[in-house]
């Protein structure tokens, strides 16, 4: 397999535009998803549903091209990173996955299950952001 110095162009600079717009829509189902746990009213749900399907759907265009840089086109220095980091949103995409169908439920049987899968989710891709960012840290001091 063949590594690359850097990575440069238009794909990559999508990649790193649309990457953290999903992480926004799942912190807001967490959210939406605390406050329904806490009052009991249909429409957190409703929202906490339709901004984890949102998330999802943006989430596809970066989790294709983090495979196209991950897989096809991996940086010598970056390889352990990209691949802990395909793998923690990866689980994080599952887990978003299933937390939209546990919101399609009625409203009243989606606790506690929307709040687990929630924080699962937010928290496997705050992992992948820390790993990553202390990846690149290490790279730029040396280390």
């Amino acid at each position: 397999m063949q590594y690359s110095q850097q990575r440069s162009g238009i794909l990559y600079a999508i990649y790193m535009l649309l990457n953290p717009i999903p992480f926004g829509f799942f912190v807001a189902g967490l959210i939406f998803d605390v406050i329904y746990n806490q009052t009991a009213e249909i429409l957190w749900n409703k929202s906490a549903s339709w901004v984890i399907t949102i998330g999802l759907v943006i989430a596809i265009i970066p989790r294709l091209l983090n495979l196209f840089y991950v897989w096809f086109r991996p940086v010598a220095n970056q390889r352990k990173a990209d691949i802990w980091g395909f793998w923690l949103y990866g689980f994080a995409i599952i887990a978003a996955i299933f937390n939209a169908f546990v919101h399609s439920r009625d409203a009243y049987a989606i606790a506690p299950a929307n709040l687990m899968l929630s924080i699962l989710t937010v928290l496997l891709i705050s992992l992948h952001y820390l790993y990553q960012s202390t990846a690149m840290h290490n790279q730029l001091v040396g280390d």
